[in-house]
C-alpha cells in the first residue's frame, strides 16, 4: 500500500488526491479501492472518501459495483477513441481561443515550452516529452479562458490518460507530435486563432489515428 499522505479534509482536495494516485498509476484499472485503506493512507474519514468516490464515480474514473464496493474504472480502447474524439472539439475551441486572449507573458512561457519540447525529442527524453506536451495542453486550456471547457477536459483526459500516456512512449511518438505541438505554440504565438484551432484538430487528429492503428498492435493493451 503506498505510504500515508494527509491531505486537507475539504471534498474537493479528497477528490483531487483519490484522482491523482489513480491518473499517476497507484491504483490500476479494476483495483478495487477500499474505504478504510483510502481513509488510511490520506489519513482523512471515510465519509469524505466516500464523498470522493461517489464523484469520482460521476466522472467515469470509479465504478461502483453493488455489494462489492468502489474500484478503478477500465476503460476500453475504443472507449478512448470517442473521448479523443470529443476532446479535439472542444481543444480546437480552446486553442482559438488562447490565440485571441494571449497576453506577451504567456507567448514567451509557450516559446520556451516549445524549445524545452525539441530538446527533449533531440535527448531522447521519453517521459519529460510525455509530461512537457501534458503541460502544454492543459496551459492552453487556461490561457483559453473557457473555465466549462477546461472542465470538461480535463474530466475526459483523465478516464483516457492510460491510453494516451501508453502512445506518448511508443517509439517514435515523440518525433511525430513534436512538429504537431510547435504548430499549435506557432499559431498561438501569432494570434491566430484559425491556424490555431487547425493545429489542434490535425494533432488530435494524429492521436486518433495512432490509436486505431494500436488496436492492432499486440503490445498496446486493449483495455
Amino acid at each position: 500500500m503506498p505510504a500515508a499522505r494527509k491531505v486537507p479534509s475539504g471534498p474537493a482536495q479528497v477528490v483531487e488526491a483519490i484522482r491523482e494516485a489513480i491518473l499517476s498509476g497507484d491504483y490500476v484499472p479494476e483495483r478495487r479501492l477500499v474505504e478504510a485503506d483510502l481513509s488510511e493512507r490520506f489519513e482523512v474519514g471515510r465519509g469524505a472518501v466516500r464523498s470522493a468516490l461517489l464523484q469520482l464515480d460521476s466522472e467515469g474514473l470509479v465504478e461502483r459495483i453493488p455489494n462489492r464496493g468502489a474500484r478503478v474504472r477500465a476503460v476500453s480502447l475504443a472507449e478512448a477513441i470517442e473521448i479523443t474524439e470529443v476532446r479535439m472539439v472542444v481543444e480546437a475551441l480552446c486553442a482559438a481561443k488562447a490565440a485571441q486572449r494571449a497576453t506577451e507573458a504567456e507567448i514567451a512561457e509557450l516559446c520556451e515550452m516549445g524549445e524545452r519540447m525539441a530538446a527533449a525529442v533531440d535527448a531522447g527524453a521519453v517521459m519529460t516529452c510525455s509530461e512537457l506536451n501534458n503541460r502544454l495542453h492543459r496551459r492552453v486550456l487556461e490561457m483559453s479562458g473557457q473555465g466549462i471547457a477546461e472542465g470538461v477536459i480535463e474530466r475526459l483526459r483523465g478516464q483516457s490518460v492510460r491510453h494516451q500516456f501508453r502512445l506518448a512512449v511508443q517509439p517514435g511518438r515523440p518525433s511525430v507530435s513534436l512538429p504537431e505541438h510547435l504548430a499549435i505554440i506557432d499559431a498561438i504565438c501569432r494570434r491566430n486563432p484559425e491556424a490555431a484551432e487547425r493545429a489542434v484538430g490535425h494533432h488530435i487528429g494524429s492521436v486518433i489515428d495512432a490509436l486505431r492503428s494500436a488496436n492492432n498492435s499486440p503490445s498496446f493493451p486493449v483495455s
